[in-house]
């Protein structure tokens, strides 16, 4: 796909494809969508954010649940973006949480890059591999598999 074929979310097209809002959404931006692909989130760490008030106060890092959580919300989008699905409430569920690795701390100031690769995306059941990249170092990955749930299945739980 040629560089002008790859598609971007600022923060509010976001809100239009997955529910998140503050202080649970983790992303910034969504940029170099390749549909049915690949995406990279963009989440500009700030020491503003509720979690750092006890995460460390001397010395605060991101918690790794928040950066998987982050590779998670950019799933999403790429997902959302790959169905064409913006403004239908598409809902993606975590389902499992596999080879997760944290190498380097994440802090304010940095500029947390989330690389998503779909592994397998067919019907309901996707499975992704990310790499969270602060400076081009990687500093944390997962891989995780999530379920999609439109609004009329929702509806019958």
């Amino acid at each position: 796909m040629a560089s002008e074929d790859l598609k971007h979310a600022d923060v509010e097209r976001i809100k239009r494809m997955i529910p998140h809002r503050y202080p649970f959404l983790l992303i910034d931006a969504v940029e170099a969508i390749r549909v049915n692909d690949s995406a990279v989130g963009i989440k500009n760490v700030s020491v503003n954010e509720p979690h750092f008030q006890g995460h460390f106060p001397e010395k605060p890092v991101m918690p790794g649940v928040l950066i998987v959580e982050a590779m998670a919300q950019t799933a999403a989008v790429l997902v959302v973006e790959t169905l064409e699905m913006i403004d239908k409430g598409l809902l993606v569920y975590f389902m499992t949480l596999d080879k997760t690795r944290f190498r380097k701390i994440v802090a304010p100031g940095d500029r947390l890059e989330l690389h998503v690769k779909i592994l397998r995306g067919r019907g309901k059941i996707w499975k992704f591999w990310a790499e969270g990249k602060v400076g081009g170092e990687i500093a944390a990955e997962a891989e995780f598999s999530a379920m999609i749930i439109t609004p009329d299945d929702s509806r019958r739980r």
